[in-house]
């Protein structure tokens, strides 16, 4: 090719993968640079039609609008990978790089099997100059196995460059952070070669994002940025939850502390929410990477010390679920409890690694009676994530026996003995509680697994509400708004078996 690769310019870009990631990433830049022609590409049928209709796979405030103003003139939604790869100048992988469920790093180690895919796809397919850049969360050297498979598949006509380019996004505001990131991160050789590819992919964002936010660097510390970047959010979560259960334990408001030290800037304000703990697709997924690596990196103090992050998160959502047990007279065998919220955070679908999901997991074991409401969260995502063998062991037809997805957060609470905010949709904070209130048998219980109420609490407890909530001790209601009973309390006619605990 010669010198060809000194003068790259990227006028088409192809995207495989349809995701979280994929699909905003590059609706965004399609908007953003109306001269580049944009696909997306993935193997899955009915999210590529989803994506060209009026209801898109994914919510995402903003997201449709940013879609409709572009799709079909610059920015395309296919099924036809091979062409879109060949024709492009740029190809992101933003395919899903799960943890491993089985051999080797188990539970820790990421599969990399659709990375693997990709990269022999394109090597497959394409003729000339291309720049690849993985997209997805990878481990460190993630780049390095791509090269190794380009080099070992080469072909006269080919001349192929790995850059690594890692998303710093949060579900809920993906569009916001797409538009006006902190940074923008691209890894690649310190090759001359190399350096161009940064440069090419550099005046992509330039066309909205300043320089100054422009960082590159050598390819392994752009993958370590990303899963270091992730690690160091969820330890903060993780900190900030430990800290919680002691505010509890002594009578402290996790809320008044988490201000009193966020205002230290050393310290900073951000991510001090206590809750039920962490979810979405990268915060777990990330840190137990990075427990694997140090592992095969035979550093087990290193690996030691953020797998405890991952074992704090755990503890904070089966304490939260323990709580709810100990509150209802100890058993909740029968009972009907209001779960209010399944996506793992609000303005998002996403229900990967919720909390909400492993609350119910225990709350399940112990044959409670679920009736759940999301906004966001299809009754088919819901029965699928509670069907999972690690959260209904077993017996999968205790789901259809003990869940019940509503529509309707009112009719979530008719006759429950508790309701359990799990998800901080704003929506809950405008709620009825008067009419929730009669509507529950007593005494009724509201547990804030998200401090969405304190604002309310006066309130709620005037109403006559017991309230439970993260991080703080609350004084039990004395005098009950409305004393009278709503209806017998029916027992089940035949209660569940109860199940053994995981």
């Amino acid at each position: 090719m010669g010198n060809g690769w000194m003068m790259v310019q990227i006028k088409r870009i192809c995207c495989i993968g349809a995701g979280y990631v994929g699909g905003p990433t590059c609706s965004v830049i399609a908007q953003m640079c109306p001269e580049i022609t944009v696909t997306v590409v993935d193997v899955n049928e009915s999210r590529i039609k989803a994506w060209n209709s009026e209801t898109l796979p994914i919510y995402e405030p903003g997201l449709k609008e940013v879609v409709e103003s572009c799709r079909n003139t610059n920015l395309f939604f296919s099924m036809d990978i091979d062409s879109a790869i060949r024709d492009a100048d740029l190809v992101f992988i933003s395919v899903n790089t799960p943890t491993k469920t089985y051999g080797m790093g188990k539970g820790r180690a990421a599969d990399l099997k659709f990375i693997e895919a990709c990269a022999r796809r394109i090597v497959e397919v394409s003729d000339g100059y291309k720049i690849v850049t993985e997209k997805s969360t990878v481990p460190v050297r993630a780049a390095e196995s791509i090269r190794r498979i380009f080099d070992a598949n080469t072909k006269p006509s080919l001349n192929l460059h790995v850059l690594s380019n890692p998303e710093f996004l949060a579900e809920g505001t993906a569009v916001k952070d797409l538009k006006e990131p902190d940074r923008v991160l691209i890894g690649g050789d310190e090759t001359t070669e190399g350096q161009a590819a940064i440069r090419a992919l550099c005046a992509v964002y330039e066309h909205w994002v300043p320089k100054e936010r422009i960082i590159t660097t050598n390819t392994w510390s752009s993958e370590l940025s990303k899963l270091t970047a992730n690690a160091f959010l969820a330890q903060r979560i993780s900190s900030i939850n430990s800290i919680s259960a002691l505010c509890e334990a002594t009578g402290a408001d996790v809320e008044e502390v988490a201000k009193a030290i966020g205002m230290d800037q050393r310290i900073g304000s951000k991510f001090l929410k206590a809750s039920v703990g962490f979810g979405g697709s990268c915060f777990q997924k990330d840190v137990l990477n990075l427990v694997y690596l140090c592992e095969a990196l035979n550093l087990p103090e290193v690996a030691s010390y953020w797998q405890q992050v991952i074992d704090m998160n755990e503890y904070q959502r089966r304490r939260f679920a323990c709580r709810i047990i100990d509150c209802l007279f100890n058993t909740v065998t029968g009972k009907k409890i209001a779960l209010l919220g399944f996506s793992f955070k609000k303005d998002t679908g996403d229900t990967r690694e919720s909390s909400s999901i492993y609350i119910s997991k225990y709350l399940l074991d112990e044959g409670a009676k679920l009736f759940i409401y999301d906004p966001k969260v299809l009754k088919e995502q819901i029965v699928y994530d509670l069907s999972q063998p690690n959260i209904s062991e077993d017996n999968p037809q205790r789901v259809s026996e003990l869940v019940t997805v509503t529509t309707d957060p009112y009719d979530a609470c008719q006759s429950a003995h508790a309701l359990v905010i799990c998800t901080e949709w704003d929506m809950f904070k405008e709620l009825d509680y008067e009419k929730i209130y009669k509507k529950m048998l007593k005494p009724a219980f509201i547990f804030d697994g998200r401090r969405l109420l304190d604002h309310l609490h006066p309130l709620l407890q005037e109403i006559g509400f017991q309230i439970e909530t993260i991080g703080k001790k609350v004084t039990p209601a004395r005098i009950p708004y409305n004393p009278a009973p709503v209806g017998p309390r029916v027992p089940p006619t035949e209660p569940p078996t109860k199940k053994s605990k995981a």
